[in-house]
């Protein structure tokens, strides 16, 4: 006896169903397509980042920067994991958003290659992002004293820098470490639209339109810090940047970046 049109019907379609559920795993486990190759200079640029980020004492053996791909919105390249001081154009590996490797070749990824693949997604406006545990830095983000612009070259830290609890956002305890999307996606909302979040307990993450500007923000961030720390301790009130101040200063500064960049550039390089 022949089944019920209903039946029928039910039957194709829970295998229709399963058809698609094995190929979209299917898909899932293959390793994304690539973009396609990238000017090399970019490459350069990327490994003088990390060169420049290591001679500035910004990062040391832990650390990583990134640069978004110039052909497709949705990749991103990045060294693989490695001692930023380290890297080579040949240690640069391509990504997708959800942060897997597109030609691995048996090479590891930094654990928290979300953090980049997030904050991607969430600000089409990033272009280039850094990933720090710089010391001076790291006090604002376990106390109560907000880090603020003290001077003219940190005006970008104007309208204030957020602090990112990854044990809120976890909902409870973890090794402080974000090694997931779901973590990736909390910080990129920390971070809202903002050029510098802090991460308690851990560092900071720093976002810009290009690999020049976030390597200036990583290092002037840094170096705010210390010197907001070394105010506080004198004494008395602090008198820092007002928000028309950060601006003016801040456009001001910004079409200077060139000239920083390609002193520390040549330095680093020559190391």
């Amino acid at each position: 006896m022949s089944p019920t049109p209903r039946r029928s019907f039910l039957r194709t379609a829970a295998a229709g169903a399963t058809a698609t559920l094995l190929a979209g795993r299917r898909a899932w486990g293959q390793a994304p397509a690539s973009a396609g190759a990238v000017d090399p200079a970019l490459i350069d640029d990327l490994v003088a980042a990390n060169r420049i980020l290591a001679d500035q004492g910004v990062v040391d053996g832990y650390g990583h920067v990134s640069v978004r791909h110039p052909g497709d919105p949705q990749r991103y390249l990045m060294s693989r994991s490695l001692a930023p001081e380290l890297v080579t154009a040949a240690d640069v590996m391509e990504y997708d958003l959800d942060s897997n490797a597109v030609d691995a070749r048996g090479r590891t990824s930094y654990l928290e290659r979300f953090i980049h693949g997030e904050i991607y997604r969430a600000r089409p406006d990033v272009k280039a992002i850094v990933h720090d545990h710089s010391p001076s830095v790291i006090p604002f983000g376990v106390s109560t004293a907000p880090l603020r612009p003290l001077y003219h070259m940190s005006a970008f830290l104007g309208g204030g820098v957020p602090v990112f609890d990854i044990k809120t956002a976890a909902g409870g305890p973890t090794d402080m470490l974000v090694r997931t999307a779901a973590l990736g996606h909390a910080l990129a909302q920390t971070l809202g639209a903002r050029p510098v979040a802090l991460m308690r307990g851990h560092g900071c993450v720093v976002v810009g339109p290009s690999l020049p500007i976030v390597v200036f923000r990583s290092v002037y961030t840094e170096v705010n810090a210390r010197l907001q720390a070394q105010a506080m301790a004198l004494g008395g009130p602090v008198t820092y940047l007002d928000d028309d101040e950060a601006q003016r200063a801040g456009g001001s500064v910004g079409g200077t970046i060139e000239r920083p960049w390609q002193l520390w550039r040549k330095k680093a390089l020559a190391r």
